[in-house]
């Protein structure tokens, strides 16, 4: 039997570089560029892709394959200055500055993406870890910002989103660097782990527009290894018989532990012409996750682990200082931070080590000694943990783990010996557990290949990717006056799905569409995203019965929904009204009156042919799009997630009539008449920047650049 993932040839790493040269340099553009990023909660990598360069990794200055997830402000010796900005750090060097100004540098940022201040413990844990951080919060926007000390205090604070930026566009500056002249790289897609609410991929979308990137796509970091692993595989074509593949990603970060359950297949699909081609597909079937489990909580426990030992030495026994003086002094906790991840790193190698501290507090040295041994004995709550996500995501998908061909590893914290064997301990033995994707590298390298297949500069092998949206997705509404809900979407619902959801109002109504997203605990809480205001229904409708002589009792009102296929984020395509109304005969009588009116085929004299934007006839299963101008800023503004559409006016009445349409069933008795209607759109939770506070954050982003 053919091993998971078989190969129909033994590919050389070097063949397969030269494969895929040819296939990224083949329609490419002179100028263009694209780039897939790795956005982890301790490192970013990136990866880019142009003519000649197929998936090359962005090196960073120092000519590392990964850059620290840090930005630092260095106080000036002069202090806080209103006309120029403080000089700015990143990555290594950004930390390599904690312990001298623990208030300056701000790592680790991910995981305050969208959440407010006073929300979840990852908050609290964050305080705790960098003590000398200044985080205050921000009206009407679920954000984070910092207070720094480089700055006058009526300087406005850094938001979270304004930081990452800053990051992210120092990661642009690399690939543009790499990309070399008369390239422009403002195209990305961005990996996410797969729990993040409408909030935080908003809060994404910022940070990455304020950096000048465009975001071509999010894809959850699973699936891009998924894609990644794809890349130089092929599958059993399920319409030649063939039975798919399924794995398991199990990827431990530094923040986050998230499971992945996909599946790999070949597909038979039309080609250009006669011909039929080939396709792979990687579909997620469930995922999982521990928001908290991650190399950054085991860092936690030994840097608590230190402050015990050092409180049993006798210098700091002299000082009589308690515990919590010293995981609040700034520079102390700074100094433990960065040592306790060199432990737990070496100790995934070693089965002991240690680190020395020069004058950790008030003047004191330490030295400390941790075995794997007790390391393990003090993670052993977290161990019990790694099942968690796994079996999360096999339930979602309704598999077993005997229905896996694999467990494919990555993140660095899979690394750990404790994680392994409790891997090991699940899948029955060490078989199923496979290295054979770069734990660090295969989710940037799925990236950039799924942002290269979005470009229309390139042509990239087929694979077909289909990710879910994580959360239950629904409509809240008011009928009979009763609060109302109604889920639309499941959490394995795929990204890029379309729904049409039906209303029976005659008059102006509001809805909100909502995610359930979990709480304190297991509770889960319905969180709004878009609140939507009809503009003029009642006109509408108030036409329909006069003019078309409609059945009141037949009059039904849509929306179109959709997942969006960049975020996931459910939006708004467009909304109509249709009702069904006598169908006389066609020579003469009321209809024709009718048709006469909405300018369907009166044959008045002298009768005008439709203008530009009047619709022409629709089967009634079929969305109308919006014929009038203000029917189509509602919509476009609904794919754009912008705040309202047009305002409804008195043309509203011309508007609706122009964009009604008939359709003669086959009973030829009854026909239905349909027309656009316009709406206002309001995104909640993460509300959308007003122009002017967006102009003023990229003003200041731009000037904080030399």
């Amino acid at each position: 039997m053919a091993p998971p993932g078989r190969r129909r040839t033994p590919f050389s790493t070097l063949s397969i570089l030269l494969g895929l040269f040819v296939l990224f340099s083949g329609t490419a553009s002179a100028a263009s560029a694209v780039l897939g990023i790795d956005l982890g909660t301790e490192y970013i990598k990136a990866a880019l892709v142009k003519p000649g360069i197929p998936l090359e990794i962005v090196l960073t200055k120092d000519s590392k394959r990964k850059e620290v997830s840090a930005v630092t402000f260095k106080p000036s010796k002069s202090g806080a200055q209103t006309s120029s900005f403080p000089e700015r750090f990143y990555g290594g060097d950004a930390l390599a500055l904690a312990a001298r100004f623990p208030g300056d540098v701000y790592p680790n940022l991910k995981p305050l993406l969208g959440i407010p201040r006073e929300g979840p413990n990852i908050v609290k844990e964050y305080e705790l870890r960098h003590p000398a951080l200044e985080l205050v919060g921000l009206e009407k926007r679920p954000t984070i910002a910092f207070k720094s000390k480089s700055f006058t205090d009526d300087d406005q604070p850094f938001t979270v989103e304004e930081l990452l930026a800053m990051e992210l566009q120092n990661i642009r500056d690399n690939a543009m660097a790499l990309a070399g002249k008369g390239n422009d790289v403002s195209e990305v897609v961005i990996t996410i782990p797969p729990f993040y609410t409408a909030d935080e991929k908003r809060a994404l979308e910022v940070a990455a527009n304020l950096a000048g990137l465009k975001v071509l796509g999010m894809v959850t970091d699973g699936l891009a290894v998924g894609i990644q692993y794809a890349t130089s595989r092929t599958f059993p074509s399920v319409s030649e018989g063939g039975k798919p593949e399924y794995h398991i990603v199990f990827d431990m970060g530094a923040g986050s532990t998230t499971a992945t359950v996909l599946k790999f297949q070949g597909r038979t699909v039309k080609d250009v012409g006669r011909f039929n081609k080939t396709i792979q597909e990687v579909i997620v079937l469930g995922t999982g996750w521990d928001k908290t489990l991650g190399g950054d909580s085991l860092n936690g426990l030994v840097m608590d682990h230190m402050v015990e030992e050092f409180m049993k030495s006798s210098g700091a026994k002299k000082l009589g200082a308690a515990a919590a003086n010293i995981k609040t002094h700034g520079r102390a906790a700074a100094k433990l931070w960065k040592e306790a991840e060199k432990v737990r790193q070496v100790l995934s190698a070693n089965t002991d080590t240690g680190a020395t501290f020069e004058s950790l507090y008030e003047d004191v040295d330490f030295r400390y000694k941790l075995s794997r041994t007790k390391f393990e004995e003090l993670a052993s709550g977290f161990a019990a943990r790694v099942d968690g996500p796994i079996m999360q995501a096999l339930t979602m998908a309704g598999l077993t783990f005997s229905d896996l061909d694999s467990v494919i590893l990555h993140g660095g914290a899979v690394r750990t010996p404790f994680v392994q064997k409790r891997l090991e301990s699940l899948a029955g033995g060490a078989a199923k557990l496979r290295s054979n994707v770069n734990a660090d590298e295969a989710a940037v390298f799925g990236a950039a290949f799924k942002a290269a297949g979005l470009s229309p500069s390139f042509r990239v092998k087929e694979i077909r990717d289909s990710d879910t949206t994580g959360y239950t997705v629904g409509v809240q509404y008011m009928w009979n006056l009763k609060d109302r809900l109604q889920k639309l979407f499941t959490p394995t619902s795929q990204i890029g799905t379309v729904k049409d959801v039906p209303f029976k109002m005659m008059g102006e109504f509001e809805f909100t569409l909502y995610q359930s997203v979990p709480s304190s605990g297991s509770e889960f809480v319905n969180s709004p995203v878009v609140h939507v205001r009809t503009g003029n229904l009642t006109i509408v409708v108030s036409n329909f019965i006069d003019k078309a002589g409609c059945d009141r009792d037949s009059f039904n009102t849509k929306f179109s929904v959709r997942l969006s296929p960049v975020t996931g984020i459910p939006e708004v395509l467009g909304g109509w009204v249709s009702c069904e109304a006598e169908d006389t005969d066609s020579k003469g009588g009321v209809m024709e009156d009718v048709k006469g009116f909405f300018g369907f085929g009166s044959k008045k004299e002298g009768q005008e042919p439709l203008k530009e934007g009047e619709n022409s006839e629709l089967p009634e299963d079929e969305t109308p799009l919006p014929s009038s101008s203000e029917s189509s800023s509602a919509s476009s503004s609904s794919l754009a997630s912008s705040s309202a559409s047009s305002p409804a006016s008195a043309n509203d009445a011309k508007a609706s009539e122009a964009a009604a349409k008939a359709e003669k069933p086959k009973s030829g008795k009854k026909k239905t008449v349909t027309s656009a209607i316009t709406f206002h759109i309001t995104q909640q939770g993460y509300e959308k920047h007003p122009r002017k506070e967006f102009n003023r954050m990229k003003d200041r982003y731009v000037k904080s650049f030399p």
